[in-house]
């Protein structure tokens, strides 16, 4: 019987040293965040809808971004597909974000030089920009609301904007 009672014991003080370090690895935020929101501007140049996440079971450190985006307006159509990495700096919830990535932009027009001036009288092209991240990110410590704002610079073979902006709202979970 005093077996059991050690066996008891010994099971109820695992369960309850592994249920607070669960609870402290909740409180201290080290489980691996992960994003869904829509972008006005930023990397996705227009409005796009995207998934984030780290690449770690951590909050911050190295991660990437994946998303997509449509627009059509008098017969005229965008199609833009962002794909980056991303650091996360910072703790709690509160981050600097630094990314590098690539959008793929895809445009459609009756009239050819609407979106693109060298398309050669295609009615569609297609192009690559490079894009940058230098924003503030505010994503709660377990799940909810999250922000992002800040500058993202976009550059190809032609040219560099380098204040260029933009603002995400979205969930993390």
């Amino acid at each position: 019987m005093k077996k059991i009672y050690i066996i008891l014991l010994a099971l109820t003080s695992f369960c309850i040293c592994d249920t607070a370090k669960a609870q402290q690895s909740v409180d201290s935020g080290t489980g691996r965040a992960q994003n869904v929101f829509v972008e006005i501007g930023g990397q996705g140049l227009l409005f796009t809808a995207n998934y984030d996440t780290r690449f770690s079971n951590k909050r911050n450190g190295i991660g990437g971004r994946a998303g997509i985006g449509y627009i059509s307006l008098d017969g005229d159509h965008v199609t833009t597909v962002p794909i980056g990495l991303n650091y996360l700096l910072g703790k709690g919830k509160s981050f600097f974000e630094i990314g590098l990535g690539a959008t793929l932009v895809n445009a459609g027009s009756r009239n050819s030089d609407f979106f693109f001036t060298d398309s050669g009288g295609s009615n569609s092209a297609s192009t690559v920009i490079g894009t940058m991240s230098f924003s503030y990110r505010l994503q709660p410590i377990d799940s909810g609301f999250a922000l992002r704002a800040g500058l993202t610079p976009i550059f190809n073979a032609d040219g560099f904007i380098p204040y260029y902006g933009g603002l995400s709202l979205g969930y993390t979970f």
